[in-house]
């Protein structure tokens, strides 16, 4: 089965996308299953997960309201507050959903570098191991030592980077994030997303701006350890579908059959534990 193993769906009345404003333009309007199934249809893609794009518990909700009415969303990554003293038990609510599949806290956005460190997010996380989640950690290159950090701290937790971990592609920087990320692969047993990156390449990228980061997480992680995802619809600020999928099949034409359908689908099925 092939999947799209990161997609957002939201609706701008709801108000709880802080992010998602105006000057965004493209992405200021609502985006539903009926936008995205189109596309899934023309490139052959059976399902998808949906991924938490803000950080509310209702618009955890809301997503696992669209998994009863949309076969093809195969989990929901959601949200839930890891510094709330409830955390254990709305994780605990939330996981008695059999769409839920993991949990993002949206790092990337909060200002304290450390805070994944914290003593007191220590219940959340136990919680989340207990419940058999999947931590998806969206940070940015300069959180990969703490992220190691975290990771051994709790080494049976199974997690996925979103996005590459986000290198910064369009100033050129590859050393230092090429070095953290290689230390991930090599000291614990993470995953991570080959998603999010046209975004972070220059205003009229192409395939060889791409190349080198790709060619380090395939040296890196494998085609065992690398899911495949759109980030639809924010990748439409630098790329269509169309074009990111055709980029794909590009970067991963070296590889053979049965490593491109880990990379493509078998990787988030097992990352997951996705519902047939």
């Amino acid at each position: 089965m092939r999947l799209d193993a990161h997609q957002h769906f939201w609706t701008l009345a709801r108000g709880d996308y802080g992010w998602l404003t105006a000057d965004l333009e493209v992405l200021y309007r609502d985006y539903g299953p009926e936008d995205l199934t189109p596309m899934l249809k023309a490139a052959g893609i059976e399902g998808t997960v949906l991924v938490q794009a803000a950080p509310t518990v209702a618009e955890t909700e809301f997503m696992l309201g669209l998994t009863d009415r949309n076969s093809f969303i195969k989990g929901v990554v959601g949200w839930v507050d890891f510094e709330s003293p409830g955390a254990p038990d709305e994780i605990g609510r939330l996981a008695q959903h059999p769409a839920l599949v993991g949990l993002r806290p949206m790092i990337q956005d909060i200002a304290d570098p450390d805070w994944m460190l914290r003593g007191d997010l220590a219940p959340a996380f136990a919680a989340l191991i207990g419940q058999n989640l999947t931590f998806d950690a969206l940070v940015l290159p300069h959180h990969l030592s703490n992220l190691r950090r975290l990771l051994e701290r709790y080494p049976q937790m199974r997690v996925v980077i979103d996005h590459g971990a986000k290198p910064r592609i369009a100033d050129g920087d590859f050393r230092d994030w090429a070095t953290d990320m290689a230390a991930l692969d090599r000291d614990t047993s993470a995953l991570c997303k080959l998603s999010g990156l046209v975004t972070e390449a220059a205003v009229g990228w192409t395939v060889d701006d791409l190349k080198p980061y790709v060619a380090h997480l395939l040296d890196t992680f494998g085609a065992e350890r690398l899911i495949w995802g759109s980030d639809w619809p924010v990748c439409t600020l630098a790329s269509s579908y169309e074009r990111w999928l055709e980029a794909t099949d590009i970067l991963l034409a070296d590889l053979d059959r049965a490593a491109q359908s880990a990379i493509l689908g078998g990787n988030a099925t097992r990352a997951y534990r996705l519902r047939e």
